[in-house]
């Protein structure tokens, strides 16, 4: 899909202000951008409080739910902090089975959104 790429950065900026009122430290690697390093990664976001790092968020597209991508989320999990996903809510049974394959599907939390547009 030609927008996900839209998709995936609108929904970090809006994650980013959302969890602004959680923690005190939300740092954002929107794109293909690497301004922010957590431990050698550069996750979507990184979010803390008072100095410690207490969660990873990686946001995830239909076209970014591969193989592949689990064994890069499998990385992030061994990093101390906890690994949040945000998926797209019709492919949260693929991530969850992918998860399960990978032998990471306790250590990692999912959540789900989805873009709803109603017409007249």
């Amino acid at each position: 899909m030609k927008n996900e790429k839209l998709i995936h950065d609108w929904m970090v900026s809006y994650l980013k202000d959302r969890l602004s009122r959680d923690y005190n430290d939300v740092k954002v690697n929107l794109g293909t951008e690497s301004k922010n390093e957590y431990r050698g990664h550069y996750p979507d976001l990184i979010l803390g409080n008072h100095g410690l790092v207490l969660a990873l968020m990686e946001v995830e597209t239909e076209d970014g739910i591969t193989p592949e991508k689990a064994d890069e989320w499998k990385s992030l999990t061994g990093l101390g902090a906890k690994l949040v996903l945000m998926v797209p809510k019709a492919s949260k049974a693929k991530v969850v089975d992918l998860l399960w394959n990978k032998g990471m599907a306790g250590k990692v939390s999912v959540g789900s959104y989805e873009i709803s547009v109603n017409m007249p």
